[in-house]
């Protein structure tokens, strides 16, 4: 399921966009400051960010400037109540992809998201590797040291999250939130069992147990 992160401190507007998106299709999560839009947006494991200027903290074109100059390159959408000509272009020259002057429709910024998603797709590659191991997104097949190996949907999807962000650690909750699109049961086991799965079929070693946080793809 396609996640957005929505940084927005006025809880109206960020529970208005929220669930607009839910009921759209999209796994959305707000955050009200900048610095905790910052920590989530450095994940890399949101697809698109809806980033209001005006954020507590750390200002929201701030929060951009330093995601691109790490090498982000996921969208972003700012939100702003101004609309002076300067404001909209250190928006679009910080980075941004787009921009909404508040008041804004919500059948307006859906489209925008929805095209900047695309924007994005387009670019993205259709096959994934670390190593020996490699995932045709297009074909829906995976190979390790030049053998296919059969994955279920399921197995596919976890496999796809996993190289998506290898390196990086994957919290059990973010895997459910992603590969499952919605919320098990916190005592639910069913990340450990597919991970199980997957080390059958591509090497125990490949896939490391970061304990008390989550797992990593090596």
């Amino acid at each position: 399921m396609t996640g957005i992160l929505i940084a927005e401190d006025e809880e109206r507007i960020s529970s208005f966009i929220e669930k607009g998106l839910k009921a759209a299709g999209f796994q959305a999560t707000v955050v009200r400051t900048g610095p905790d839009a910052l920590e989530l947006a450095r994940t890399g494991v949101f697809d698109l960010v809806v980033l209001d200027i005006g954020l507590p903290g750390l200002d929201g074109l701030e929060v951009m400037r330093r995601l691109r100059a790490e090498g982000a390159k996921t969208p972003v959408i700012i939100l702003t109540a101004r609309s002076a000509v300067e404001d909209v272009l250190a928006s679009l020259e910080g980075g941004a992809n787009d921009y909404m002057a508040k008041p804004f429709r919500f059948d307006e910024l859906l489209a925008r998201i929805r095209l900047r998603l695309n924007d994005a797709s387009s670019a993205v590659e259709t096959v994934l590797a670390a190593g020996d191991l490699e995932l045709d997104l297009r074909g829906r097949r995976a190979s390790v040291e030049g053998r296919t190996v059969d994955l279920s949907a399921r197995e596919f999807a976890l496999a796809e999250e996993l190289l998506r962000h290898q390196g990086q650690v994957l919290s059990r909750e973010q895997l459910l939130s992603r590969v499952w699109g919605f919320d098990f049961d916190p005592g639910s086991n069913v990340v450990d069992v597919y991970v199980g799965y997957l080390r059958q079929k591509f090497g125990a070693a490949r896939i490391e147990t970061v304990r008390g946080m989550g797992y990593r793809l090596v």
